[in-house]
């Protein structure tokens, strides 16, 4: 072993932190004695040679020597190594046969390529492991070598054959999802998979490995599944949770300094308590595979979450996580069971499901009591602390202010009490709308308290969206003085931010903020001054003219105009400012004035042809707000529409400004907007889900975007 190793120019190699002079030494400490050391090493080479999942050419040096340790019996902890020379030989190129030398990406490419090569041709080597004594060479043998041999008829063959010999209940389950991924690879054995799975899913074999042939079933080929999966499922649930826990091997238990070890740890303390640790995985590739059979996934979750498996329920909340974010359904029965878990005295399991009910918003109503009660029992849980940085709100409140119910209101009102606020106070009341009323005494003593100083951005924000969201009511007006406190006040680096949400805050407090009117327009004057440079909007106390240009200081031009008219309600004195900024370079202050002309509606036609202009512009964005401004002066879709409908498909995320002129207006003139209308209704995916990636925001955008959709149909002549 390692003969040859040290005739490698390893310094003129490179791995993720320069040469690669110290592979050797991290290739030799793979077959130490000394675990710890094997550990380290191990951590080390994903730290360089496999650096987020990267291929050098020190990684290409280093793959004969990982395949004599993979194959030596004499190593112990082989399973890692196997682990790590999957990873490096399963790079998948997307099907790019051909590698073009001009490409930028074309080293990096054939490393990749040439990795794939050199582990393939030595894949021999894992089947072996097969039947190997070290266990954890047979866990991770079956993936490699259906993710990398060369034959595989002859894997599936030899992974059936072990499934009856194999002691280890893992492993049998790694074999069976090795076989799901061999006909996923190779499409003409799949027939043959799909028989032996449902041979397996209804054999007499162990609760455990039926479940693992139907979450293969539904991972490739989800037609095969039996219609009574769910039913099938949670029986087999049931019998897991009759065997006894699994043991940790050994070393899970050992402590470790490295990253590997911690995650291992990790792992091994969520799944401390639970039946059977590997149901999660065998789970979710499960709901993977059930795809948009939503009442499917439905009741296969509420059976998780009614388990008296404490573990199972964790997975159960962030499985159902996952499912809201991405599919549209009936959520109500799921959503009440997921409140329940907030009383749980298992900390994790009860934190999990607030998260998973922050998210929700409107959705969360069916588990509003359940937050309540969890509120009232744990007064500590309304706020988190930071060690580098302001609090912020717990997420049972914001869940609970997310869903519009007032029982939020008296505990941001003591939340307000505070020394340090939350940070995120203000935008946990978007939802509230009136119902925060009572706030707005509170929200508007501490602002007219707060200091001047350089934090006046960090404490000022909070309060001032919250005065926002009351907004022009009785109260919320006396609150004026203290928000031209701040905007007066305003000093330093951040000045521009603070004097922007002062301006949104005086916005929607309108005519209740007419005593703001001479600030405004003295901002008005002082920004557009400084955005072109000289004096040519206005002077002395006049009010401005219509010339700026390009900066963030035009973009804050049009949102004082915006104010302006939110107050005054005078189109002839903003148009000018308005028109000015629709021709500045800068796209974000165009999206800026085209936002503000569409609230004045057809009091800003005459802003029509630079809209018009707009929608030719190269930046998505801009055309779609440029044409919800257009259609909403004009009150004719022939020149808006097109631009909208063109995005529709491209950027989904620009649907919601599309829907709210097909709900607002009409869709009598918007060819084609009632086939997009109902195929968005009948459409069961969210809009806005990706994969591997979640907004916040993205269920109550859907949910958003549907109920627009609605009101559109409604609206049909």
């Amino acid at each position: 072993m390692f003969a040859g190793i040290d005739e490698v120019d390893w310094a003129s190699l490179e791995h993720a932190y320069g040469p690669a002079d110290d592979v050797p030494e991290l290739l030799r400490k793979l077959a130490s004695t000394d675990p710890v050391e094997r550990e380290t090493a191990l951590d080390g080479m994903y730290g360089t040679v496999h650096h987020q999942g990267d291929v050098y050419d020190s990684t290409l040096a280093c793959i004969p020597f990982l395949m004599e340790l993979a194959a030596d019996p004499a190593v112990q902890d082989r399973g890692g190594i196997v682990e790590l020379l999957t990873s490096i030989g399963g790079i998948d190129l997307d099907g790019d046969d051909e590698l073009d030398p001009e490409d930028e990406d074309f080293e990096g490419a054939a490393n990749y390529a040439m990795a794939a090569s050199a582990v393939t041709a030595g894949a021999d080597v894992f089947l072996a492991l097969v039947g190997d004594p070290d266990r954890g060479a047979r866990l991770a043998a079956p993936l490699a070598l259906a993710t990398l041999h060369s034959d595989p008829v002859r894997v599936l063959r030899l992974l059936r054959a072990r499934l009856d010999c194999e002691p280890d209940a893992e492993v049998r389950l790694a074999c069976v999802e090795a076989t799901g991924r061999i006909a996923l690879r190779h499409q003409g054995l799949l027939p043959e998979v799909v028989e032996w799975l449902t041979g397996l899913s209804g054999m007499a074999y162990g609760a455990g490995l039926r479940l693992a042939a139907l979450a293969q079933l539904a991972r490739c080929a989800p037609t095969a599944l039996p219609s009574d999966v769910v039913p099938g499922v949670t029986g087999l649930l049931r019998e897991l949770r009759t065997e006894p826990v699994a043991s940790l091997q050994a070393a899970d238990r050992l402590p470790s300094p490295t990253l590997l070890g911690q995650l291992r740890q990790v792992r091994a303390a969520d799944t401390a308590d639970h039946g059977a640790p590997w149901t999660a995985d065998l789970l979710r590739t499960l709901h993977s595979g059930l795809g948009d059979r939503v009442d499917d996934r439905i009741a296969l979750l509420a059976d998780q979450l009614c388990s008296p498996d404490r573990a199972q329920r964790i997975d159960a909340v962030r499985m159902s996580s996952g499912l809201l974010r991405t599919w549209r359904g009936a959520y109500g029965e799921l959503v009440g069971l997921i409140g329940e878990q907030l009383a749980d005295p298992e900390p994790r399991l009860a934190a999990a499901a607030a998260y998973a009910l922050k998210e929700l918003f409107g959705l969360a109503a069916p588990a509003a009591d359940a937050l309540a009660q969890r509120l009232d029992a744990d007064p500590g849980a309304w706020v988190r602390e930071w060690e580098n940085g302001p609090p912020t709100l717990g997420p049972a409140v914001v869940a609970l202010a997310r869903a519009g119910d007032a029982r939020a209101v008296p505990v941001l009102s003591q939340l307000l009490e505070r020394v340090e606020i939350p940070r995120d106070l203000g935008h946990a009341m978007d939802q509230l709308g009136t119902a925060a009323a009572p706030l707005a005494p509170a929200l508007s003593e501490r602002l007219a308290g707060i200091e001047l100083d350089d934090r006046l951005c960090d404490r000022a924000g909070p309060l001032l969206h919250g005065l926002s969201v009351v907004g022009g009511g009785e109260e919320a007006a006396r609150s004026v003085p203290a928000v031209l406190r701040v905007l007066r006040g305003a000093a330093g680096e951040r000045r521009t931010w603070v004097v922007e949400s002062a301006v949104r805050t005086l916005t929607a407090l309108g005519p209740a903020a007419g005593e703001a009117v001479p600030d405004l327009w003295a901002l008005l004057h002082e920004a557009g001054h400084r955005a072109q440079g000289g004096p040519r909007i206005g002077s002395g106390g006049a009010r401005p003219a219509s010339s700026c240009s390009a900066g963030v200081d035009a973009s804050l031009v049009a949102r004082v105009a915006g104010a302006l008219w939110a107050i005054e309600g005078d189109a002839d004195a903003v148009m000018p400012v308005l028109c000015s900024v629709l021709t500045v370079p800068e796209h974000g202050a165009r999206r800026t004035a085209a936002s503000v002309l569409a609230g004045l509606g057809p009091a800003g036609v005459a802003a029509a042809p630079q809209l018009g202009r707009l929608l030719r512009s190269i930046e998505p964005w801009t055309r779609v707000r440029a044409a919800g401004a257009l259609w909403r002066v004009t009150g004719d879709p022939e020149q808006a529409w097109p631009a909208l409908r063109a995005v529709w498909e491209t950027l989904p995320r620009t649907r919601i400004p599309a829907a709210e002129c097909l709900a607002e207006l009409t869709t009598a003139g918007a060819e084609g907007a009632e086939r997009l209308v109902d195929r968005e209704l009948l459409c069961a995916r969210r809009h806005n889900a990706i994969d591997n990636g979640a907004d916040g925001h993205d269920i109550v955008d859907d949910e958003r975007l549907l109920a627009l959709c609605r009101q559109a149909v409604h609206r049909r002549p």
